[in-house]
């Protein structure tokens, strides 16, 4: 015959064996819950990191624009001073040449001659 204090003991064991199987169901579907909250985590930290670097990108291609618009305005500039400068020179020249023309011819044969000389050795 079965003694009472043996079937207690039977029986805590199987409420410590069903409390345990319980707490083990438990920590999974926290694990599971966890995994979860880490994996939305992750997502949203990805999913910002691509706005950001998007934004980052829409910012670097409006610079860049921006830069070549502005370089392309100081070429312009620079080409029509360079224009006007050409154009004051020769306006100059042809005024030396109609105030001084004996002078010029004269400075024009001396270049030539030196030219040549230096061109012959």
């Amino acid at each position: 015959m079965v003694s009472t204090d043996s079937l207690t003991r039977e029986i805590g064991d199987e409420a410590s064996y069903e409390r345990l199987k319980k707490d083990l169901i438990n920590v999974k579907d926290d694990i599971a819950a966890l995994t979860a909250q880490i994996t939305d985590a992750l997502n949203n930290l990805a999913g910002t990191a691509k706005r950001q670097a998007r934004q980052g990108y829409r910012q670097a291609r409006s610079n860049v624009d921006s830069t070549v618009s502005d370089l392309s305005e100081r070429s312009g500039a620079m080409m029509d001073a360079a224009q006007d400068a050409a154009g004051s020179l020769e306006e100059t020249i042809e005024d030396i040449i109609t105030q001084r023309p004996l002078t010029t011819v004269g400075l024009a044969l001396g270049l030539g001659f030196l030219i040549g000389v230096t061109w012959r050795r």
